[in-house]
């Protein structure tokens, strides 16, 4: 503004100089006309015109300057518009701009809280489960955690609950085992005075009410579950030989360690229609789930045994666990695996060799395809492993291995490698059927051909069944461990007082299924 008014200014004083111009030659001119005797009257005259031409040209310079004037106004105008549209814009794309990165660093701001809550939540689980070194990285993996009060608070009480464990007894570490659960003890106790098959499931078989009960009560008494590789701490000496001793395992005061197994989980074709689960499946989280057939013949699924039971329960109950550990399946082969029939010999319908269950299984089944079925066996198998779980051989077909040949026993284990390795991976723990063994409790015998065959073929780890509650040897470079069945024979023997041997672990009076009729001695 103070640029147009000085031009202003300027424009007045320049025509008021070339008026005054004007009128001093005007005034000249007429003085040489007045000494030339120019009459008045030609002197008014001349005096008129020079007024008029004056005034004419004081108007056209006025004209000329108001025409200037609007333009430079105009000008002005348009260019403090124009500089006005243009700090508007400015000041707009510096607002968005603003806004946008605080709307950014709100966002980011987010997820680094959200970040930083599901990383102290793992930290949580990690410590509860006693992987107190792992819960302790976890928290320090979080950028700027030396100014972090809330963390370096729970490091703090994380190594304090550290500091306080104190070593598991080896000898003092039991190892249960169960069959697959009864889903109906109705339909699976129904008439066992006449039928062999309703009878055997009352006296190995154990119900899903009481293996819920089992393992809370133990939970509630401070046990928790160990990994059986937990138990071993595995070297080699100067020479290159492994060389097996007690691991340094370490629990909180009160807290006792045992070893959990599931025999069998194959789903045999003798299960059907009994009141058991027909397979193992994963869900839409890639968790192992059951299918149960109902009475009405309606399929279902959900936790209708060990796997899924014992998942849910550590997971609501994470110190229920040693790192996460579940348990180990000791598997069979010869009517497949985890309720897939996987084995080979449902590939020929016409061998003489096949039981007829299994006959009638193949032949109510012509669309059988047994890859596909292996696939999703392992689908499975994976899932389970993942979720630490643990797979061991029963042998291929449930051999007695005291009592059979050294040829045989070779032929079992060749049949398991090719029908059920593949699918579960190899295992390095044989797990013997029916109780039996090697030989009795202490070393194996160098001599015994068919422990140095089992050495041979991988196998470090071996287990029978065992009344009593603590059997673990280690061997130079072998583990041996006794079992507990927690059957039906026991749990019964317990609860009516004809057996003492549970007491330690729980009550077998109070988790006794009320559904479960009295247990018929063996024949």
């Amino acid at each position: 503004m103070d640029k147009r008014k000085r031009k202003d200014e300027t424009r007045i004083v320049v025509s008021v100089f070339f008026g005054l111009l004007i009128l001093l030659f005007i005034g000249i001119y007429t003085g040489r006309k007045g000494i030339e005797n120019k009459s008045p009257d030609s002197m008014e005259v001349a005096d008129t015109k020079t007024q008029t031409v004056l005034s004419e040209q004081n108007t056209s310079v006025l004209r000329q300057d108001t025409e200037e004037e609007s333009n430079t106004l105009k000008q002005d105008t348009e260019e403090e518009s124009n500089t006005l549209k243009q700090d508007t814009e400015e000041k707009n794309g510096t607002l968005e701009q603003d806004t946008e990165v605080k709307t950014e660093t709100k966002q980011q701001d987010k997820e680094d809280d959200a970040h930083r809550l599901e990383i102290i939540k793992q930290a949580e689980v990690l410590a509860a489960s006693y992987d107190y070194d792992g819960s302790i990285a976890l928290l320090k993996s979080l950028e700027g955690y030396e100014t972090d009060e809330e963390i370096m608070s729970q490091i703090q009480e994380i190594k304090s609950l550290q500091d306080s464990c104190v070593p598991v007894n080896m000898e003092e570490v039991v190892h249960v085992f169960y069959h697959s659960l009864v889903v109906d003890p109705v339909r699976a106790f129904a008439n066992q005075n006449t039928d062999p098959q309703a009878a055997g499931n009352n006296q190995w078989m154990t119900t899903v009410t009481e293996f819920e009960k089992i393992i809370q009560e133990m939970y509630d008494s401070g046990y928790v579950i160990v990994g059986i590789h937990d138990l071993i701490d595995a070297a080699t000496d100067e020479a290159g030989n492994a060389v097996y001793q007690p691991a340094r395992l370490m629990l909180p005061p009160g807290k006792r360690a045992y070893v959990l197994s599931q025999d069998d989980l194959s789903y045999y074709h003798c299960y059907d229609n009994y009141g058991y689960a027909s397979k193992l499946i994963v869900d839409e989280n890639n968790k192992p789930v059951c299918e149960y057939i109902q009475e009405d013949g309606t399929t279902v699924t959900g936790a209708y045994d060990v796997v899924p039971l014992l998942d849910a329960f550590i997971e609501e109950h994470p110190d229920a666990s040693y790192r996460g550990a579940k348990g180990i399946i000791a598997l069979t082969g010869y009517n497949g695996i985890l309720g897939y029939r996987t084995d080979i010999s449902y590939t020929d319908v016409n061998n003489p060799n096949l039981y007829q269950d299994k006959k009638n299984w193949i032949l109510d089944h012509p669309d059988f395809d047994i890859e596909r079925e292996r696939a999703e066996a392992k689908k499975v198998a994976d899932a389970m492993k993942e979720d630490g779980w643990e797979f061991a051989s029963h042998t291929w077909g449930h051999i007695k291995i005291g009592e059979v040949s050294l040829e045989r026993l070779m032929s079992d284990t060749q049949k398991w490698r090719e029908n059920v390795e593949p699918i579960v991976g190899p295992v390095d723990t044989i797990i013997f059927a029916h109780g039996q063994d090697l030989g009795d409790w202490g070393p194996y015998s160098s001599y015994d051909e068919k422990y140095q065959y089992l050495r041979g073929e991988g196998y470090n780890i071996f287990c029978n069944v065992d009344s009593n509650l603590y059997r673990t040897y280690f061997g130079k470079d072998y583990l041996r461990q006794g079992r507990v069945n927690l059957d039906g024979l026991t749990l019964y023997g317990n609860a009516v007082g004809e057996r003492d041997n549970l007491s330690e672990l729980f009550d077998a009076s109070s988790v006794l299924d009320p559904l479960r009729p009295p247990v018929l001695p063996l024949q």
